[in-house]
């Protein structure tokens, strides 16, 4: 799953009055209008993201053009934008730091619950300068009703939903009830909001070809829960929330083999043999290494603020809180004990300031402090305890003048990361600007262009790491000495919005000095010996789809996208996503909405060295929904199959490619009442 382009799509009428009216879509992170921003900024609301969710935050965003998936087997995995991942892509939980563990590691889960959104937003350029400098790749905010910002019109309101797959065994659920309480005043009225998923997947089966059938380890459950109390105003609201996940899931193609090793210089030892050279080749081990499989069991708790002020006084249209408050940990299980913790607490608060035009120019300005403190204990504490602060100070305006739209950002970052074991401290300050600049040269056509200056302080990982990490067969050096990297993005966009025949494009050119990555120094048997280090990288691309609308039932799309990472000597990058384009067509019929579709993925040979190489393959998608209305509740049924033709896929973005190989054929069905 996750290797297509679209699962499903809303019918060509659906299509034809959401695109006619996109200049009316409100990115929430920003307050601007989707279609005046000059960078492209993805948005997925509540019925697309129905038919495209899955089980993890990069399943569901992995069939959006630009957007693969790291892929770590079932309970694991992030976005990976325009090939960029880890700590270049930054998760919000409605316009708050997440605060989990997955930049650390692919293997660690993103706390975020894709049935429970309402909306996803992926952001670049300066609107991303809002929340993080480093988040080169962009920035993911997913929206939430966790706090009600308004009182429930029929004094209650929610949803249930409940659904099922073939693949792995699925069966999920989810609920949604917000209700106005009695305590209410001419000043505003107290919401209660409650809401919760479980979900329960076995290990999955994979595309037909690959000896065992089904991926051992691949299994996830879990369940997430949340409160939520808001005081609604007509001026605004505050809130706070409480939310508890638990999630249980393998580590596909762990190797104990590799307990022992360790790194003499720039090469591994492992046992008594001195590994200078490669022996098993490749940069996963084999999916058949090991009998026995690693579980996580990982907990989070976390508190959400949230508020609004409206117009506030004269000058200024809203001021805006968000805090976040977590207490995340995970234990790594082998053989029924305890083998590795990772903990992480850590808080993000955020203060802002939305003006009125002056000069022509509105915008927004705000303050943001985190702190982190993060440890890992056991067998594969590869990372020493260290406590990460971080305060920022930015700005984004917005101004308009005839068929244009102009936007400009600067954010300040300054970081200080203390290592608690051995007692260093690494300080580091950045600066980053953006410019950008639509244009809506005529009636349905528009081009954009934007410029960023970025800066990305390294993370406490990068900083240092020194041990073993079975999860990805690696053994981490970090560097305490590495300095910022310094990056240079420009971004083109071409569109046509209106008429039967409608297109976009999008073209990209990343210069990143000083870009950090885990230059692998050796391998031994499928470990391999990674050092941080820096040098200069240069990613271009390209994101491309058009629509002809045939008539009012029916549209046909193609589609397509692309990225080569390489370093100034023309080596590759690791983990860059394949070449891929695909076919679609959507139809309406009798209350009807389907899709077909098929999604080509070109082989990927352009690999880091002792980095394997993955296959092209073709996936084909169906999908249908059906809505209706009954008793003044809305009712939806839909029913996707993935993959059909079974196809055996590797995601060249993923650690462990080889041991967990894509799902294959998958039949999801699933029923949702909104009331």
């Amino acid at each position: 799953m996750g290797a297509g382009l679209g699962l499903l799509t809303a019918s060509p009428l659906a299509l034809a009055q959401q695109e006619s009216s996109l200049a009316e879509v409100t990115v929430s992170a920003t307050g601007m209008a989707a279609a005046d921003m000059a960078t492209p900024v993805q948005v997925l609301g509540e019925e697309e993201l129905r038919m495209r969710r899955g089980a993890t935050l990069g399943e569901t965003l992995a069939a959006e053009p630009g957007i693969n998936a790291s892929h770590f087997g079932a309970g694991a995995s992030r976005p990976v934008i325009r090939g960029m991942d880890g700590a270049r892509v930054s998760v919000l939980s409605d316009g708050s730091e997440l605060l989990d563990a997955s930049t650390v590691s692919p293997d660690h889960a993103v706390t975020s619950e894709p049935m429970l959104a309402k909306q996803v937003e992926v952001l670049r350029g300066p609107s991303a300068l809002l929340y993080s400098a480093g988040a080169m790749g962009g920035v993911v905010n997913v929206l939430d009703n966790k706090i009600p910002t308004h009182v429930p019109e029929k004094g209650v309101e929610g949803s249930a939903e409940v659904q099922a797959g073939t693949a792995a065994g699925m069966s999920a659920g989810a609920f949604s009830l917000t209700t106005a309480t009695p305590l209410k005043n001419d000043n505003g009225q107290l919401v209660l909001h409650a809401e919760g998923v479980a979900r329960n997947a076995g290990d999955y089966r994979v595309g037909s070809g690959w000896g065992q059938g089904k991926v051992p380890g691949s299994f996830s459950r879990g369940n997430t829960g949340s409160v939520g109390l808001s005081w609604v105003t007509n001026h605004g609201y505050l809130g706070l929330a409480y939310t508890r996940q638990q999630a249980t899931y393998g580590l596909p193609g762990h190797q104990h083999s590799f307990e022992g090793c360790h790194a003499h210089g720039d090469h591994l030892h492992c046992g008594g043999d001195h590994a200078g050279h490669v022996h098993g080749g490749g940069d996963e081990h084999d999916h058949a290494a090991s009998s026995s499989v690693p579980v996580v069991e990982l907990t989070s708790e976390r508190w959400d603020l949230r508020g609004e002020w409206r117009n506030p006084t004269a000058g200024i249209t809203a001021l805006r809180l968000r805090g976040g408050l977590t207490n995340y940990r995970h234990n790594e299980v082998e053989g029924g004990s305890i083998a590795t913790q990772f903990k992480n607490k850590a808080h993000d608060l955020r203060l802002e300031l939305e003006h009125q035009p002056i000069a022509g120019w509105r915008g927004t300005l705000g303050l943001q402090t985190l702190n982190r403190r993060f440890s890992a204990t056991g067998e594969e504490a590869y990372v020493q305890p260290t406590e990460t602060q971080r305060n920022s100070l930015y700005l984004l305006e917005e101004y308009r003048w005839q068929d244009w739209s102009f936007q400009a950002a600067l954010r300040h970052d300054r970081q200080r990361i203390d290592a608690q074991l051995s007692d260093e401290r690494r300080s580091h300050s950045a600066t980053s600007t953006s410019l950008g600049a639509a244009w809506k040269f005529q009636p349905g056509y528009s081009a954009t262009a934007s410029f960023t200056s970025g800066s990305r302080m390294p993370t406490a990982e990068e900083l240092f790491a020194n041990g073993l990490h079975m999860a990805t067969s690696t053994y981490e050096l970090g560097n305490a000495n590495l300095s910022k990297e310094r990056s240079q993005a420009l971004d083109l966009g071409l569109a046509k919005t209106m008429g039967d025949t409608r297109w976009k494009l999008n073209a990209y050119h990343y210069r990143i000095n000083g870009y950090i990555y885990g230059a692998t120094l050796d391998a031994h048997e499928g470990l391999q010996l990674l050092q941080y280090t820096q040098g200069n990288a240069r990613f271009t691309g390209w994101e491309a789809q058009l629509t002809q609308r045939i008539n009012r039932e029916l549209s046909v799309t193609v589609f397509g996208d692309g990225v080569r990472a390489s370093l100034e000597d023309g080596s590759a990058l690791p983990r860059i996503p394949a070449l891929r384009a695909g076919l679609r067509v959507n139809a309406r019929l009798a209350g009807w909405d389907g899709m077909a579709e098929w999604t080509q993925v070109l082989r990927q040979n352009r690999t880091a060295e002792y980095e394997s190489q993955t296959a092209g393959y073709g996936m084909l998608n169906l999908g249908a929904s059906y809505q209706w209305r009954s008793g003044g509740n809305q009712w939806q049924v839909y029913v996707k199959g993935q993959n059909l033709t079974n196809r055996l896929a590797y995601a060249a973005t993923s650690f462990i490619k080889t041991a967990a190989p894509l799902t294959g054929r998958n039949l999801v069905v699933g029923l949702r009442l909104d009331f």
